[in-house]
């Protein structure tokens, strides 16, 4: 049996609501919506958030427009679910951020007064610690950096919260004699060929380079994804010359197209 589509005329969230509500019925509804659960939905859900950064990255604000609607699908999606088995529903994930929100900016919306902007980042951490003292999660103060984020990421939120009880370096000199000590660790497993020592070795290179960024105030996977980039916009340029010679890549050698990597760079900062 079709079925028309929710009518335009409402509001573009209850619009979209009851879209999902539709095909996740059981009777009408798409048999692939309503085969997902929340455990295979949310590698979408992670895939949407990059793209809304990629996006942002590119500067690109339709593609922007587009890509958080297709992220705002997926709280929807995961709030549908929720509802049919009678844990939550989009106004309930709605109200617990608004009251998320106010509680967390009292020098907004309470009668404290106006903090600067280090002033509300370090209170904004307070918050959240008498918030996970009160759900019972104050184990330790790792206890809840999400296992699922980004390695890189994860690593610069675990230095952060043992940096605010003082385990931290004091500046960015220690952590480059840190990493010249984990990149000499390395070397030596490499010369012992022991594969499982560098991978250890080369996770302790990862971790301090992102107690680096940390130390810089640069997201490091914000610098990665500029990096990566880079180095597809320049081996493209290389391909792109070898076309132009009759040549593929495979055809050439690491002499000419380093050659070319030079020439992709000096275009670059002439450009």
């Amino acid at each position: 049996m079709s079925l028309s589509a929710p009518p335009s005329d409402e509001k573009p969230i209850d619009r979209l609501i009851a879209i999902m509500a539709r095909l996740r019925d059981p009777q009408t509804g798409c048999a692939w919506d309503l085969e997902q659960n929340f455990a295979t939905i949310a590698p979408y859900t992670v895939e949407e958030a990059y793209e809304v950064a990629d996006a942002i990255e590119r500067g690109d604000l339709s593609d922007l427009r587009e890509e958080l609607g297709d992220l705002l699908l997926q709280v929807v999606f995961h709030s549908r679910m929720g509802e049919e088995q009678g844990a939550f529903a989009f106004d309930d994930v709605a109200n617990a951020i608004s009251e998320k929100m106010i509680r967390r900016h009292p020098h907004v919306f309470g009668p404290e007064s106006q903090r600067t902007s280090a002033e509300q980042t370090h209170a904004w951490e307070v918050i959240k610690a008498q918030e996970r003292a009160t759900k019972g999660k104050n184990k330790s103060l790792l206890d809840d950096v999400p296992t699922g984020l980004p390695a890189l990421t994860r690593a610069v939120k675990l230095t952060a919260r043992a940096a605010r009880v003082g385990f931290d370096w004091p500046d960015v000199s220690f952590i480059f004699d840190k990493l010249r000590e984990e990149t000499a660790e390395l070397a030596a497993e490499i010369e012992a060929d022991n594969k499982a020592k560098m991978r250890d070795e080369l996770g302790d290179i990862l971790f301090v380079c992102a107690n680096l960024a940390r130390k810089l105030d640069i997201e490091p996977e914000d610098a990665l994804r500029s990096t990566n980039a880079k180095f597809a916009r320049r081996f493209q340029f290389i391909e792109a010359e070898l076309a132009a010679r009759g040549k593929t890549p495979a055809d050439s050698d690491l002499a000419e197209m380093d050659v070319l990597w030079d020439a992709a760079k000096a275009a670059e900062k002439a450009g």
